[in-house]
C-alpha cells in the first residue's frame, strides 16, 4: 500500500510525464489533514450547489449535483461535515450507502471560486449526509464559466431515463455544455470530484474526449485514472436544469500537442432536474 501522506503513485506518474514534478512538489501540503474552519466554513455556508462522487449499491461510481440554501453545507467541527441535502428520488446515487469514502466539490460559479473536499460518509439518511474530512483544498479559478444561480421553482415528480446508449437530446446537451463535472476514485485514497470547463467531443456514439486544460499540475483526477479507470461525469443545462449522468471507464490520452481524457460511456442517467438556474 502507498504512503497515505502527499501524492499517491498515480499522480506522481502523470506529473513526471507531464514534467512538473517541481511545481506539483510546492503544492503538496495542500494535501495535509483537513481544517474546515475559518475562511472554509464561510465559504461552505454561502454556497447552494455541490457535486458528490460515490458509488451506488452496485459499486458503480457517479457524480451528481446537489442543491440546497445557503447554510446546507454546515460545517460541525475542523473535520465534520453535515450536508442537509441528499440525491433526489431517481438520481444515480438515490440511497447513497454510508461507509465509503465520497468526494465533494463546492462551487461558487459566480466568483469563480471551489473547495474540493475528500473524506468519508459516516452516515445517511433521506435528509442528511454526514461526513468525516480527511482533505480540503481550494483549486485554482481557470476555466469556470461564470454564473449566477438562482433557486428554481420545485419540480413535479422526477422524469428519469435509464440505459447504457446516448441519445440524440443527450448529446446535444453534451455538446453545448461549457462545464460538466468528473468523478474519479483511488483505491485507497478513496473518490474525488472535480470542475472542468470547455467543450466534449463525441469520438463515436459511446466515446467521449476533452482536452486537459492547464491547472494546478496535481493530476487528482487523472492520477486517478491512472491506477483506476472507473469515472463518472454530469452535465447539466443550467437554463432548464436537465442533467445527464454518465459512468464508464476513462484512460489518459497522451499526445505531441497534449494531453487529453477518452471516456467509454457505461451506463446512462437523464434526470432528475437541478433545482437551481441560470439568473437571466
Amino acid at each position: 500500500m502507498d504512503d497515505e501522506k502527499g501524492f499517491h503513485p498515480g499522480e506522481l506518474a502523470v506529473q513526471r510525464r507531464a514534467g512538473v514534478v517541481h511545481d506539483a512538489a510546492r503544492l503538496v501540503g495542500m494535501l495535509d489533514a483537513a481544517d474546515l474552519r475559518g475562511g472554509a466554513a464561510r465559504f461552505l455556508a454561502e454556497r447552494t450547489f455541490l457535486a458528490i462522487t460515490a458509488r451506488d449499491r452496485t459499486d458503480r461510481l457517479w457524480i451528481t449535483p446537489l442543491a440546497g440554501p445557503p447554510g446546507f453545507v454546515d460545517v460541525r467541527g475542523p473535520a465534520d461535515l453535515l450536508v442537509h441535502a441528499v440525491p433526489p428520488p431517481g438520481d444515480p446515487l438515490e440511497g447513497l450507502a454510508a461507509g465509503q469514502q465520497i468526494g465533494m466539490l463546492a462551487l461558487d460559479p459566480a466568483r469563480r471560486r471551489r473547495l474540493r473536499i475528500n473524506g468519508r460518509l459516516t452516515s445517511a439518511d433521506d435528509r442528511e449526509l454526514a461526513v468525516q474530512v480527511d482533505q480540503a483544498y481550494g483549486n485554482c479559478p481557470r476555466f469556470i464559466h461564470p454564473r449566477d444561480l438562482e433557486p428554481a421553482p420545485a419540480a413535479g415528480p422526477a422524469t428519469v431515463r435509464r440505459g447504457a446508449v446516448l441519445d440524440p437530446a443527450d448529446v446535444d446537451l453534451i455538446r453545448r455544455a461549457d462545464t460538466f463535472l468528473l468523478g474519479t476514485s483511488h483505491p485507497t485514497r478513496g473518490a474525488d470530484a472535480s470542475h472542468r470547463g470547455g467543450r466534449v467531443a463525441l469520438q463515436d456514439e459511446q466515446t467521449l474526449w476533452w482536452p486537459d486544460l492547464p491547472g494546478n499540475n496535481m493530476f487528482n483526477s487523472l492520477g486517478n485514472i491512472a491506477v483506476d479507470p472507473a469515472a463518472a461525469l454530469a452535465f447539466v443545462d443550467f437554463a432548464t436544469g436537465a442533467t445527464v449522468h454518465l459512468s464508464g471507464v476513462a484512460e489518459v490520452d497522451w499526445q505531441d500537442e497534449g494531453r487529453g481524457v477518452r471516456f467509454m460511456v457505461e451506463a446512462v442517467v437523464v434526470g432528475p432536474s437541478l433545482p437551481l438556474r441560470e439568473a437571466s
